[in-house]
């Protein structure tokens, strides 16, 4: 599954306002997911470099993140479930870990 620029864009909004509703630093985030920075970086941008499987597991993780959270995540345009079902002819895609939102220290 190849995203185009048009559906790039969306995607790299959607995850940032995502992250931005779960309260997660993009730190948090990659230590999370067991990602590098520069990993994470290029899965938030959702760049054409980014590894799809990892595309899928972010926007699984932040959803989940959101809801933990109390929130109500961004609804996806690209990512949808129905485009989940075609990824998944292609890709073995990974659960997604969860954030511990009781760890010490959060707000």
């Amino acid at each position: 599954m190849s995203l185009n620029d048009a559906e790039r864009h969306r995607t790299c909004e959607e995850f940032a306002q995502n992250l931005a509703l779960a309260r997660l630093t993009p730190h948090e985030a990659a230590a999370d997911l067991g990602f590098a920075p520069e990993r994470l970086r290029r899965t938030l941008d959702a760049a054409s470099t980014s590894d799809p499987v990892d595309v899928w597991q972010l926007r699984d993780y932040l959803r989940q993140a959101v809801v933990d959270s109390g929130g109500t995540p961004v609804r996806h345009t690209v990512l949808t479930e129905r485009s989940r079902l075609k990824a998944r002819m292609w890709f073995s895609l990974r659960r997604a870990p969860r954030h511990d939102f009781t760890a010490p220290g959060r707000p």
